[in-house]
Formats: C-alpha cells, sequence, structure tokens
C-alpha cells in the first residue's frame, strides 16, 4: 500500500496552455456584460474576450483572473476564453514561474 503524501504537499492538477492550437495565458480586466470581458493577454496585447458556450454557466470568471484565451485567426483584437484557474492553481502557476 502507498504511503500517503505529507499534509503540508498539496497536490494540484493544473492545465497549461496549448501552444499548437495558440493559446496562452490572459488576465481578465474588465467585464463588459453580455459574455464578453476585456483580457490582458501574455503577448501584450489587449483584446475582446469572449466565453465559450460551454464556460457560459459553469464557469464565473471575475476581473483579474487567470485564464486560457485562443485568439481569433481572422480578427486579432478578438478572442474565446477557454478555462478559468482556481485560486490553488493560480498559486502553483506562479511558484513555477509560468506567469
Amino acid at each position: 500500500m502507498a504511503a500517503p503524501a505529507p499534509a503540508d504537499v498539496e497536490t494540484v492538477r493544473v492545465r497549461l496552455p496549448n501552444s499548437r492550437k495558440g493559446e496562452q495565458f490572459a488576465y481578465a480586466e474588465l467585464m463588459l456584460g453580455s459574455f464578453h470581458i476585456r483580457v490582458r493577454c501574455s503577448d501584450g496585447i489587449t483584446r475582446l474576450g469572449r466565453i465559450k458556450g460551454k464556460m457560459k454557466r459553469r464557469a464565473w470568471i471575475r476581473e483579474g483572473d487567470v485564464i486560457i484565451i485562443t485568439p481569433w485567426s481572422f480578427q486579432d483584437e478578438k478572442c474565446d476564453i477557454s478555462y478559468r484557474y482556481t485560486p490553488p492553481q493560480r498559486d502553483w502557476l506562479r511558484r513555477n514561474k509560468y506567469i
């Protein structure tokens, strides 16, 4: 039987952006209503983000959240939001220098 993990070690599963699909980290800056959010992307561009249909009622996004976005191929100033990180996941990303 495997030994249990020590109490001070927390196991966190974190989804990272898939560079083949063009995904990247972003911060939610401003809620605009109608499932649109202004986001500051890791490449330094501010885009208008749209919450995808699957996420609309499952994940509530607030200003300051770390998210994964996919820029549109035909309009570079817009993107789709595909994932929101929880606070423990965000802390793990900072500890491991992803953001």
